[in-house]
């Protein structure tokens, strides 16, 4: 039946059995019969024919909605048991990296067999431990990773900006320096302190710095935060200012358990290899 009604949404589209005979693959009288086997089925006469044209009848135009419901559906069925069946790699990730997440997903797809990523946007906290229950496979963390995962593939992001409200002292200069910092509180997202920052460190929370923007807007304080986050956030509450830092990078790597490594592990381990040198 299922052929059947594929055949009759298909005339129903184009009017014409030859021109969907030809779509499916099929003999213009193959076509015929397979929608004179679903009228018959139907008790239904679904379409008007004669030399010149194809017209749908009213029955025909009533259950031509039903039939492409059940192509839809049965199109669903095929694709959610196609992803289903593919092995399929679960990644926590911080979003400051999101970019090289989707260059992963995509490689991954592309390669054969393709290999499913489930991506899970998280902080290095919940990361670490959903990596630490099993509930994903890898992770993407600052370093240092938790002593119990193995890392590899470490990459660097520079941070070269000042996040300062909209009214601070330092909002209108070109270039701040390490020594403007001086007595200014620094928020510190992940709980790690910026090494050879003057000021005082306060803790952020998770490395969550969308959210440590707030506290920068609040005044409670100033954020190094990277360029390649200043490109994708616009808030008048809050000014970047250019920061020369020497050197001040965050240091992330792929995490994983030891106990929990598979052929598609290897293959994720080798696609952020490839995402990270090849743009």
């Amino acid at each position: 039946m299922l052929r059947e009604i594929q055949c009759f949404a298909r005339v129903a589209e184009r009017l014409s059995f030859s021109a969907a005979a030809a779509e499916l693959g099929m003999s213009q009288p193959a076509m015929s019969q397979a929608v004179t086997r679903l009228e018959r089925a139907t008790g239904t006469r679904l379409f008007e024919r004669s030399a010149r044209e194809v017209r749908l009848t009213a029955q025909g135009k009533a259950l031509l909605p039903y039939a492409e419901q059940v192509i839809d559906a049965v199109r669903a069925f095929s694709d959610e048991a196609a992803r289903l069946a593919r092995p399929t790699i679960h990644l926590a990730y911080p979003p400051l990296v999101g970019t090289l997440a989707a260059r992963i997903v995509r490689r991954l797809a592309n390669r054969t067999p393709a290999i499913g990523v489930e991506l899970h946007p998280a902080g290095r906290g919940a990361a670490a431990q959903a990596l630490a229950n099993g509930e994903v496979s890898a992770a993407i963390l600052a370093t240092p990773a938790p002593a119990q995962f193995v890392t590899a593939v470490r990459f660097h992001v520079t941070v070269d900006h000042l996040a300062v409200p909209a009214g601070h002292r330092l909002a209108a200069r070109p270039r701040a320096v390490a020594a403007d910092l001086g007595g200014e509180v620094l928020l510190a997202p992940g709980g790690r302190p910026w090494p050879g920052l003057p000021g005082r460190s306060r803790l952020a929370g998770d490395d969550d710095f969308a959210a440590a923007l707030d506290l920068v807007a609040a005044g409670a304080g100033l954020l190094p935060i990277p360029h390649l986050l200043v490109r994708t956030i616009r808030r008048d509450d809050v000014r970047f200012v250019p920061l020369d830092a020497g050197g001040l990078r965050i240091t992330y790597a792929l995490a994983w358990s030891k106990e929990r490594v598979t052929p598609e592990l290897m293959a994720l381990v080798q696609a952020v290899q490839d995402a990270l040198w090849t743009r």
